[in-house]
């Protein structure tokens, strides 16, 4: 929330709220033992030398590439924050009932675009949401395929099976532009995620991505690097911490 600067890897303490449990991360944002192992090995090779902020960025570039993605070059060099924010977590990570308006709105305040928003969120290509997520989008938006509807009613009812999983796309484990084809179709599983094609202005960029994975796994990566070039701490600033669950 602060800049690209692994505060999420913070674990709470008796005196420290950090962000792993506010509401947008609780029971979402997960691997954090992967990290602790990538860390450990990298303490060993070459001990308080990088930070867990380049870590998560490199992990990031490498899970994409490990499941079909393109790589890019990551930009190294970033230090890691003394202290993290539930509060901002709480308020400026993206609700998946946001409307367009409010998503481009959150982007913006980081300093990325609308076609930023729209090649990120091409990340939901991968993985899986709980029924709590899209229980109001296959049950109460209008601007959705029946059968999908019909499809993820059957594992997400309209009370009860909140942690109950869909897929976000049909090939929920590869790097693929099958979300913005999902879109097309009017098939999205997030409200948030439909915003992106429902007659705004992100409508040619979907289409655009639908049509051309080159396209989409070009300025997805070149919005990678924007996005972890968010507020880094550099030089003397934060520190690098030698293990990235609690500050030195």
């Amino acid at each position: 929330m602060q800049g690209c600067d692994a505060s999420i890897l913070l674990d709470d303490t008796a005196t420290f709220t950090g962000e792993k449990n506010a509401g947008p991360n609780r029971n979402s944002a997960r691997g954090y033992e992967v990290i602790d192992a990538i860390k450990t090995r990298v303490e060993a090779a070459c001990n308080a030398t990088v930070s867990c902020a380049d870590i998560l960025a490199l992990a990031a570039r490498d899970g994409v590439v490990l499941v079909g993605g393109q790589s890019w070059t990551v930009p190294l060099g970033r230090r890691d924050a003394r202290t993290a924010s539930q509060s901002a977590a709480n308020a400026q990570i993206p609700a998946p009932t946001s409307s367009l308006a409010t998503l481009v709105t959150m982007f913006s305040n980081k300093g990325l675009n609308a076609r930023d928003l729209t090649a990120l969120s091409g990340a939901h290509t991968i993985g899986q949401a709980r029924c709590v997520t899209f229980r109001g989008r296959i049950y109460n938006d209008t601007n959705i395929d029946p059968a999908f509807a019909t499809t993820r009613r059957a594992n997400c009812p309209a009370t009860g099976g909140d942690a109950n999983l869909a897929p976000m796309d049909t090939t929920p484990a590869r790097f693929d532009n099958d979300y913005y084809r999902g879109l097309v179709a009017r098939r999205g599983l997030f409200h948030s995620d439909q915003e992106l094609f429902n007659g705004g202005s992100q409508d040619a960029a979907v289409r655009g991505y639908s049509n051309n994975a080159a396209s989409f796994l070009g300025d997805f990566a070149a919005a990678m690097v924007r996005m972890g070039n968010i507020s880094p701490l550099t030089g003397t600033n934060g520190e690098v911490r030698r293990n990235c669950r609690r500050i030195n």
